[in-house]
């Protein structure tokens, strides 16, 4: 059973720390960046690909470091993702990051991992989040790319108007939760 508890984080308000300039740290800050624009990150390693450095250039939020990891980078973090392709190397980043009480993602390590990024469906305002409990990132892809097709393209008008009708809502909240509920009915009946 998949424990995970489902959140979404407001990364432009944290601070991340992506160690490894590899093909998994361009792939971690590319998805970081694709659903958080204005995200805070320092991507700490002695070598960076090139696409990492043209993501930096045009981004004032990304901070790059051009050296190994050490134990000051934890310093006023948040979040660490760490993309080494170097086990025994990820697992000492891991163990000073939980020293230091941050929360840590261990490309291709579950079991070394607080949280997983997950595989993202999205269509505007509506978001997402897939998770295979870690099991298969492979499947996570396929799911999306099966539920992106599902919504349609106007699902962002009616998230607006849903807003719109929330605002007048009258009584207390298990009222209001009882008249969205019977307004979201025909909603989902339509999308089946």
């Amino acid at each position: 059973m998949n424990t995970l508890f489902p959140i979404f984080l407001k990364l432009e308000e944290l601070h991340t720390l992506i160690v490894g300039g590899g093909k998994i740290g361009l792939e971690k800050i590319s998805a970081v960046m694709a659903n958080s624009p204005k995200a805070k990150i320092t991507l700490v390693a002695p070598q960076i690909r090139k696409e990492i450095i043209e993501l930096a250039a045009g981004n004032p939020n990304i901070h790059i470091v051009y050296r190994i990891f050490i134990e000051q980078d934890l310093v006023d973090k948040n979040l660490v993702i760490i993309a080494t392709n170097n086990k025994k190397e990820s697992e000492n980043i891991r163990n000073l990051a939980k020293k230091h009480y941050l929360l840590c993602n261990v490309a291709d390590t579950p079991e070394l991992c607080d949280f997983y990024l997950s595989s993202i469906v999205q269509k505007n305002d509506l978001k997402i989040a897939i998770s295979t409990n870690g099991l298969s990132p492979t499947a996570a892809k396929r799911i999306k790319e099966t539920l992106q097709e599902c919504f349609p393209d106007q699902i962002e008008t009616t998230l607006q108007n849903l807003q719109k009708i929330r605002e007048y809502l009258t009584g207390d909240f298990s009222d209001k939760v009882f008249q969205l509920n019977k307004i979201t009915e025909t909603l989902i009946k339509s999308y089946k």
